[in-house]
């Protein structure tokens, strides 16, 4: 029996049933059996560069002969941590920007909430304890990020482990103004996805976020982009701030950093969130990982980034967003689907039927596993659609192989759901 105990698995059903990924290559990752997978998951959505990039891991191994670990706290600092910072800063959407490390983007989320409430503590406004998020949303699995869940069944059995939070509507801005004035001096931040990734890949309507930029603005409410998926190229921008004109005072970021060969996450932190700690002795923000500023991780990161620049990567998927729109479009008409949802980046998802759904709720699970039968590695998103986020560096052809390996699959699980 495996002793493995899997994230977000029914240990039940998987145990003992394993796919053991091997290795990997590009966009192309193998099983123990030597079976070849197309990676439309791209990972856990990070790997941005594509498997087997050998420059990022021999830049982690020459760091870890070197200094592999050691602390920032306090006035310690490692080269390869302060260079990621001054690389990080550099690519935000806004100047100046401070970066503060963490070991992911669960992390990374805490980070920003807790800072968000510590910055009015500053500022002599207690009474802005409040994070507001969307239901759908998806914020990590840390204390923060599972009070914050939008998708409800990752809340569940836990309890309400931090009480100062609200939820309002993904798509609606009227909702959030009616709790900006509800609560008018309670709310420290709103909390956002440029586009909702694990609750489906969610698209935000036109002028959406300027509208909630306006409204985060007149009610000196923070606002907090979570780009833990979005950062680093996934929207054809190194952010999705940039791509949908947000303008946020924190940015939480990991997944593409790294592309993943390290854990690695970040807060990007404005001029604005800055000024009460940078500038005023005594002013602590009182929060750190042991790993924070990892050196070896850090200098993954800056491999993983100057290859990305190197090879023009993130120009690479404005360039293939189109190509793989063109892709996925056909199955519009497979069975099950109801809708498909792309045209940002080399992100897509492709829902399945309500009433499907309703009758079977193992449905996109089959669907999930049918994909692997036929040579795509793909996920189910909070029980309704199948994930398309693969490594930048895919092909068309290999676009092609996903579009016609998901349809093959839906054909599949439609015939046994009709037998049935």
């Amino acid at each position: 029996m495996t002793r493995l105990w899997h994230p977000f698995a029914d240990m039940a059903v998987v145990q003992d049933a394993e796919v053991v990924i091997a290795r990997g290559e590009g966009a192309t990752v193998w099983d123990e059996q030597g079976r070849e997978y197309v990676d439309a998951r791209g990972g856990l959505w990070y790997c941005a560069a594509g498997h087997g990039r050998a420059e990022i891991a021999d830049a982690a191994a020459a760091q870890m002969r070197t200094l592999a670990a050691y602390d920032t706290f306090e006035r310690l600092a490692n080269r390869p941590a302060l260079d990621l910072a001054e690389r990080v800063s550099a690519l935000a959407p806004f100047p100046g920007g401070a970066v503060f490390f963490t070991s992911g983007g669960s992390e990374a989320v805490d980070t920003a909430a807790k800072l968000a409430r510590r910055y009015w503590h500053a500022l002599g406004r207690p009474d802005k304890q409040v994070i507001v998020h969307r239901r759908h949303s998806y914020h990590g699995m840390n204390a923060y990020g599972t009070s914050l869940a939008g998708i409800p069944s990752n809340r569940e059995g836990f309890g309400m482990l931090i009480p100062d939070v609200a939820s309002v509507s993904h798509d609606d801005p009227a909702e959030l103004e009616a709790l900006f004035t509800e609560r008018a001096g309670t709310i420290a931040a709103f909390i956002g996805e440029p586009v909702i990734g694990a609750g489906g890949i969610l698209h935000p309507p036109e002028g959406y976020w300027a509208t909630v930029q306006e409204l985060c603005r007149r009610h000196d409410v923070l606002l907090i982009a979570d780009e833990v998926i979005t950062g680093f190229g996934r929207l054809g921008r190194w952010f999705g701030s940039e791509r949908l004109g947000i303008e946020p005072d924190l940015i939480t970021c990991a997944k593409s950093l790294t592309s993943g060969y390290l854990p690695l996450g970040a807060v990007i932190a404005s001029e604005r969130i800055q000024e009460p700690f940078w500038t005023r002795p005594g002013t602590l923000f009182r929060h750190g990982f042991t790993y924070s500023g990892h050196p070896s991780a850090c200098a993954a990161g800056l491999a993983n980034l100057d290859l990305m620049a190197r090879e023009r990567l993130v120009e690479r998927v404005a360039e293939m967003e189109q190509i793989l729109t063109a892709a996925v479009a056909p199955l519009r008409s497979a069975p099950l689907v109801s809708e498909i949802r792309s045209g940002l980046g080399l992100l897509a998802a492709v829902e399945l039927h309500t009433d499907a759904r309703a009758a079977d709720p193992g449905i996109v699970d089959r669907a999930v596993h049918a994909c692997r039968d036929n040579g795509v590695l793909t996920r189910g998103l909070a029980g309704r659609a199948l994930q398309i986020s693969p490594p930048y560096v895919i092909t068309h052809a290999e676009l092609e192989r996903v579009a016609a390996g998901i349809a093959a699959a839906l054909e599949t699980v439609a015939a046994s759901a009709a037998a049935a």
